[in-house]
């Protein structure tokens, strides 16, 4: 269905049978939208025209779009023919990217068959953090991607609940109980610290980069490399033991680790807000400066700084909860 393409009025030789479909003029709305908001909220025409019209401040604006495969061409073509046809100075956009399409458990979603796990479904099962993690990072960004619920499960249990929300229930519960509820003041930075901060300034300048030009997948999996090296630190650290013989060197470890949790906060906040609020709200601060000064950004939360132990950031899915999911949202919508 749509609107016969024609020549004005006069039928168009070669085009017999097309139509202009939904998506040739849909894109307005882009644009009509911010209009409404506008008037919605009592604001002016320039308070929108100054998003949309580059004579009308929209020069500095960058504009990015988002969408699957399929809506490239609308873009790409017609809206922009469109824009350019009316002779009018609307911004046009600046970087498109467009993602393949993501299957379910071997086969495609159906929403007339109900087959797959649906937003309002998804949410009733497991906030939103957990589904933005697995989507992000296996985001069908080069080729098509697949949800099972296998990988889900793995994904959660690893990735969110034992190198993440290890990490910072691990590293809160052990400060509180040795040191109480503010930062330690003892010991002093050495070895593991300093090539933990290299290592930390690199990745993290690494995962700027992929987030700067869109590499969705590239970027979760540095991200999830950068809570690795965390653990990794705790690991050789050992401040369990290390208070045992040397409890000043052991605050120094711990006031790392703590300043490590409100880094991951910031890094963590695109992919998981919720968590990264959490993880913020727990070490007592609201300063989201982006990390891209680590020795500084190790050092922000300062000795007597007080903090709190959250509750568990992600939970674990079970085996009996994966096979449940998987044979109800295998068929028909109930």
């Amino acid at each position: 269905w749509g609107i016969p393409v024609k020549k004005g009025d006069q039928p168009w030789p070669g085009m017999e049978g097309k139509v202009f479909y939904v998506w040739f003029d849909a894109p307005i709305e882009y644009i009509a939208c911010t209009a409404e908001w506008a008037d919605a909220n009592g604001k002016t025409d320039a308070d929108w025209e100054r998003w949309w019209r580059t004579d009308k401040g929209a020069a500095d604006v960058t504009y990015y779009q988002f969408m699957g495969k399929d809506n490239v061409p609308f873009h790409t073509l017609s809206f922009p023919a469109t824009i350019l046809g009316s002779g009018e100075p609307w911004k046009l956009v600046d970087y498109l990217k467009s993602f393949n399409y993501l299957n379910y458990d071997g086969g495609q979603f159906s929403t007339s068959q109900g087959r797959g796990v649906f937003m309002d479904q998804a949410l009733s099962i497991l906030p939103s953090d957990y589904w933005r993690w697995w989507l992000l990072s296996h985001a069908p960004e080069s080729a098509d991607s697949e949800f099972t619920w296998e990988n889900f499960q793995t994904s959660v249990n690893k990735d969110l609940a034992d190198v993440l929300g290890n990490l910072v229930s691990r590293v809160t519960k052990f400060a509180v109980s040795k040191f109480g509820n503010e930062v330690p003041a003892g010991g002093q930075f050495g070895p593991l610290e300093t090539a933990l901060i290299a290592d930390l300034g690199a990745r993290i300048t690494d995962y700027t980069r992929f987030m700067a030009e869109m590499e969705v997948r590239k970027a979760a999996s540095e991200l999830r490399a950068i809570w690795v090296i965390g653990n990794e630190y705790l690991q050789q650290a050992a401040p369990w033991s290390v208070v045992k013989t040397d409890p000043e060197q052991a605050q120094a470890i711990v006031r790392i680790a703590l300043n490590l949790i409100r880094i991951y906060a910031i890094l963590s906040s695109p992919f998981i807000p919720d968590a990264s609020a959490t993880m913020m709200k727990a070490v007592g601060s609201d300063d989201w400066t982006w990390p891209s000064d680590v020795h500084a950004a190790i050092r922000t939360l300062q000795p007597g700084h007080g903090f709190e132990v959250p509750e568990n950031l992600f939970r674990k899915i079970t085996d009996e909860e994966r096979a449940d999911w998987q044979s109800r949202f295998s068929g028909v919508r109930t």
